[in-house]
């Protein structure tokens, strides 16, 4: 792979931003300040999964933003069996979405892989997330400045894995699908989204509980010198 390779795709949110750890401190966070009397470790063990539902719904554009945000959050109160009345589900999604990227918990090996990588490659970033909160996770972590160009669906219309918006994060960067390499957590959006355009991948697999396909797989960031 290394031969060929000029530019190298990040999915951010799972992937190099450690959305759970952040997305976990941010409930906390709202939650002492709301006087929402939950337990923390029980409402993210049902949250998480449902979250995962939305954001698919997202992706496939069966959902809308104000629909993701209510959605997960009503589920997960509905989950847990605590009544959350609607005005404080409004309260608190646009608190979450305010505060989520005040934490700046990167993965394991961030720094390291981007410093080795940055000298090699032009690297970008190709994002799902929210325009304004994914510069802002960006910025507060530290990372902006390693990245040429930032992809984001709400720029595109378009969300992973339409060939759409690989194809506009390709023409920013001016780039090759046959040069480029995409790294992401999801499999569906991230992998598969890239391969069906000519683009290599590699899977970051942070749970390591996806070990049944031919993708190029990684369980930790710092494996990418391996492969890059």
């Amino acid at each position: 792979m290394k031969t060929q390779i000029k530019h190298v795709f990040f999915d951010l949110d799972h992937t190099l931003w450690d959305f759970d750890k952040n997305s976990g401190l941010t409930f906390e966070k709202i939650f002492n300040l709301n006087k929402i009397n939950v337990n923390l470790i029980d409402f993210l063990s049902v949250y998480e999964p449902i979250n995962f539902k939305y954001w698919k719904l997202y992706r496939e554009e069966k959902v809308t933003k104000g629909a993701l945000r209510y959605g997960r959050l009503k589920e997960a109160f509905d989950g847990v069996g605590v009544v959350v009345e609607d005005d404080m589900i409004h309260l608190l999604s646009d608190a979450y979405i305010e505060q989520l990227s005040s934490f700046n918990h990167l993965f394991d090996g961030t720094f390291e892989i981007l410093d080795y990588l940055k000298s090699k490659y032009e690297l970008h970033i190709i994002t799902n997330g929210f325009e304004e909160a994914q510069e802002k996770k960006m910025t507060t972590s530290n990372i902006r400045s390693y990245f040429q160009t930032v992809t984001n669906s709400e720029m595109v219309g378009v969300k992973k894995p339409n060939p759409k918006i690989f194809n506009f994060a390709l023409n920013l960067a001016k780039a090759n699908a046959n040069e480029s390499v995409m790294i992401g957590d999801n499999i569906e959006a991230d992998i598969e989204g890239a391969h069906k355009i000519g683009m290599q991948t590699i899977h970051f697999d942070y749970n390591n509980s996806y070990n049944n396909h031919s993708y190029n797989r990684i369980t930790n960031l710092k494996m990418l010198i391996n492969h890059l």
